[in-house]
């Protein structure tokens, strides 16, 4: 069996043995070397070649924003994993990774030197293997560039031609999104323009203690006002509102935010399925749902709900996702009615909004 080599990168000689013991443990990944910062992982990567990194964000020298900015600059394309504590500073630093293009984050259990950390084995290990699948995935993509096009232009035209017509008022807009989701809500939001005219939700998997520098760091780069969703919220028009970490977020009768801590759907709190299933029965065919790149099938459910109610639904082209799962499922039921790559959804969300006479 080829396992998947990794190296691991932190500044603490702790936590780089508990994490290359317990990442050796694993049948199929094996730890090729371990670096102490950002400059050190630079210099190893010259003569080892991992097809995963584990990054912490804080470190001396060369933090991990850092290194991510140099390994693109040098043209580096391994999947980089981040380890971050939960602190203000560790979040907001987390969600510049990603933006910097971090192919997922890990939250550290207890701070800097967790030595629980063995409570994240499994999110790690299981980011690990779809980091990796990604990147083999990738390459047998460009190796069949010419022939993925055409499927994907024959596929988008069978939609465009057989789509419904939706001619109703969208008066909100719904989105799920998980792995690649941060990178994707950002490209999608900074293209929207400030006086939409209806309120946008959000579930974004994410633990909580990050969700909050998630919406600030969007609403930096935002023509639209982006917050973390509270427990009574009313739901304003040109608004965007995040489903804070470990909540699920529904939307009340009376058009309110309303939080619970009911048990995970599919693993995860907030869920998908949650908000797009309660937005159905408040907006009826007033509404749009958007289900981007993410792994699992969180979504699917809620979006067949919003399709019997008679709402529109979108889920993006397995073209540009990072992780092919929830869209995929969601298409799978029949009830997505148009699949559009990241960078035609803003527009067509633009038109679809404005298009129809208030």
């Amino acid at each position: 069996m080829n396992k998947i080599k990794v190296m691991v990168v932190d500044d603490s000689a702790l936590m780089r043995k508990i994490i290359s013991d317990m990442l050796n443990r694993q049948l199929d990944i094996e730890v090729i070397g371990i670096a102490r910062n950002g400059q050190e992982l630079l210099s190893k990567l010259e003569t080892q070649h991992p097809d995963v990194i584990t990054l912490d964000v804080e470190m001396p020298k060369m933090n991990g924003i850092e290194a991510l900015k140099e390994l693109k600059l040098r043209n580096i394309n391994i999947p980089v994993i981040m380890l971050s504590s939960i602190s203000k500073r560790g979040a907001e630093l987390t969600m510049e990774c990603l933006e910097a293009g971090a192919f997922d984050f890990i939250p550290k259990p207890s701070g800097s030197i967790s030595l629980d950390i063995d409570k994240v084995l499994d999110d790690l290990t299981e980011k690990i293997r779809l980091a990796y699948n990604k990147k083999v995935l990738g390459k047998l993509n460009k190796n069949n560039e010419h022939k993925i096009v055409i499927k994907s232009f024959k596929k988008d035209k069978e939609f465009v031609e057989n789509r419904p017509n939706h001619t109703k008022r969208i008066q909100a807009i719904v989105i799920g999104a998980s792995t690649g989701g941060p990178r994707s809500l950002h490209t999608i939001i900074k293209s929207l323009p400030p006086k939409l005219g209806v309120p946008i939700i959000i579930v974004q998997h994410m633990p909580a203690g990050f969700t909050k520098a998630f919406a600030k760091r969007l609403n930096n780069n935002s023509n639209i006002e982006v917050v973390e969703a509270i427990d009574g919220d009313n739901i304003e028009r040109d608004k965007i509102y995040i489903a804070p970490g470990g909540f699920h977020l529904e939307i009340s009768k009376d058009k309110k935010i309303s939080l619970n801590t009911d048990k995970t759907i599919w693993g995860v709190r907030p869920a998908v399925d949650k908000l797009f299933i309660s937005a159905s029965k408040v907006y009826g065919s007033n509404l749009m749902s958007i289900i981007l790149t993410g792994m699992g099938k969180d979504g699917a459910n809620g979006t067949v709900e919003v399709k019997k109610m008679g709402g529109y639904t979108i889920s993006e082209d397995e073209s540009t996702c990072i992780i092919y799962g929830m869209p995929k499922m969601a298409y799978a039921t029949g009830m997505v009615d148009i699949a559009l790559p990241l960078k035609d959804i803003p527009l067509h969300i633009v038109k679809s909004v404005m298009g129809v006479r208030r």
